[in-house]
């Protein structure tokens, strides 16, 4: 089955090149957030940590707002391809629509910083950067196609593929927020809790 694809570790912060300095800030927001939570992010914090200077801080993002974009962006861009690939390995049928719910609990327990800025309402995302509202809308509509793909070939029974995406993330998105927070029972994993989740869904939505 699909797992979501891993960004290669972090340089040491005296180790990046110019050329890589946004994306390091982003990857030191992401490890701050990890440690101390949004509200503990700070864009002269991050700075600090990679010891670079205010201006060349200041010139890739304006505010704090505009540094969790980014890492929204780069969580959504990695969601996006992780949810496609999940559909395409698995044969882009039933098989394909459980690999997504599982490819979708491993990005969010795998990336927690990420996930909790990419799904927490901290961005504004009606007024988010272009590049940031392609891959969230992207991610979700992979979604949407693979149950208007199913509803077409007769695998799942017909209706509004919006709003059934719309039912299926809720259902996978409490699944994988239970998971961060660890309130699921020791004995049970929020990976087996989708795995059962998905055959209740595709069970209560399949054709006749």
């Amino acid at each position: 089955m699909a797992s979501p694809a891993r960004r290669p570790e972090r340089k040491r912060r005296d180790t990046y090149h110019h050329g890589n300095l946004r994306q390091a800030l982003i990857d030191q927001a992401v490890q701050t957030i990890r440690q101390h939570g949004v509200d503990g992010l700070t864009l002269r914090g991050v700075g600090a940590d990679l010891r670079v200077s205010r201006t060349a801080l200041y010139r890739h993002f304006a505010d704090k707002g505009a540094l969790l974009a980014a890492v929204a962006t780069d969580g959504f861009r990695t969601f996006h391809a992780a949810l496609a690939e999940a559909w395409q390995a698995g044969g882009r049928g039933r098989a394909g629509f459980e690999a997504m719910g599982l490819a979708y609990v491993r990005f969010a327990v795998a990336n927690p910083s990420h996930y909790r800025v990419m799904f927490g309402g901290f961005v504004d995302h009606a007024g988010a950067d272009p590049e940031l509202v392609t891959e969230a809308d992207g991610a979700f509509q992979v979604l949407v196609d693979s149950l208007i793909e199913q509803q077409g070939r007769g695998l799942i029974a017909g209706g509004d593929p919006q709003q059934l995406a719309l039912y299926i993330w809720a259902i996978v998105h409490g699944i994988a927020m239970l998971g961060i927070d660890g309130q699921l029972p020791p004995q049970q994993s929020a990976e087996d809790l989708t795995v059962a989740a998905m055959h209740h869904i595709r069970e209560g939505i399949r054709g006749t």
